[in-house]
């Protein structure tokens, strides 16, 4: 089997719940959304508006010099074998920023709004790294950048308001530069454990660390406690995986009848007919 793999999930619903995770990459059976908090897509979009263009040095000189020339782009890397698995898996996914640099390698910058601790640093390490190798290591077709010398996370923290004007506010705060380490060995052997537990069989749920496994337990009581009147189920069609970035599909009906809709929409548009 193949398995997508996108950054986010490898760096948040992996560590947070085995059992949700493969869930979700084996069964196409995702957590119910949560929106982000509005304010932290409008600061992230503003940021990569503000960036895009602008040269390294005029907002970071830390970095190597070069300029911001890719935003929000869909990555997607070759299958990635392993010795001791028969199957694959890819990496999927829409990174932030990439600036070039002037010496013709690139950087993959990711931005974040909060402040930055050694376990977030850590974790959000896993997400640039899985976007390095996919741009290294693309499928046909897909987009190429290499090499790939440096992976950073820039950090907004917010510390001071200014009221411009009776309608306008202004937040100022610490812009801060998190260098990642890259370690390709790492993470293909990382990559290979996940593989290993999605080949395995379903981990069990984890109701204590786990919200989603707690509201299953305890909705799965309720019906246990109160009889349920008894309907015939129908077996559900599979899943196909989206045409455009190979994420996974939702049912929906339109005016025309059911259709299948990426679970990306409304960022990737793929759908497929029922």
């Amino acid at each position: 089997m193949n398995y997508r793999l996108t950054p986010s999930d490898l760096t948040f619903l992996y560590d947070s719940c085995k059992h949700c995770f493969v869930l979700k990459v084996k069964n196409g059976i995702a957590q119910p959304s949560i929106p982000i908090p509005n304010i932290f897509t409008i600061i992230a979009s503003l940021q990569k508006q503000y960036y895009s263009g602008k040269r390294t040095e005029e907002f970071c000189p830390s970095l190597p010099t070069g300029m911001v020339t890719y935003g929000e782009k869909w990555v997607r890397s070759k299958a990635i074998e392993f010795t001791e698995s028969g199957s694959t898996c890819f990496i999927n996914g829409r990174f932030d920023v990439v600036a070039e640099l002037d010496d013709g390698s690139f950087a993959v910058l990711d931005f974040k709004t909060g402040s930055p601790t050694e376990e977030k640093v850590e974790m959000y390490a896993r997400q640039l790294q899985a976007y390095a190798f996919a741009l290294e290591n693309p499928a046909p077709e897909a987009l190429q950048l290499k090499p790939i010398s440096k992976l950073a996370l820039l950090y907004f923290t917010p510390d001071k308001c200014d009221q411009l004007a009776v309608s306008r506010q202004v937040l100022h705060g610490e812009l801060q530069l998190v260098e990642v380490q890259r370690n390709d060995e790492a993470f293909l052997t990382f990559l290979q454990q996940v593989v290993t537990l999605l080949d395995g069989p379903l981990p069990p749920p984890q109701p204590e660390g786990c919200d989603w496994c707690a509201y299953r337990e305890h909705i799965g009581e309720m019906f246990l406690s109160e009889p349920i009147a008894v309907t015939r189920v129908q077996k559900n069609p599979p899943i196909p995986s989206c045409p455009v970035c190979g994420g996974v599909m939702r049912r929906k009906s339109g005016r025309y009848g059911d259709f299948w809709s990426c679970i990306n929409y409304p960022n990737c548009k793929g759908s497929r007919n029922t």
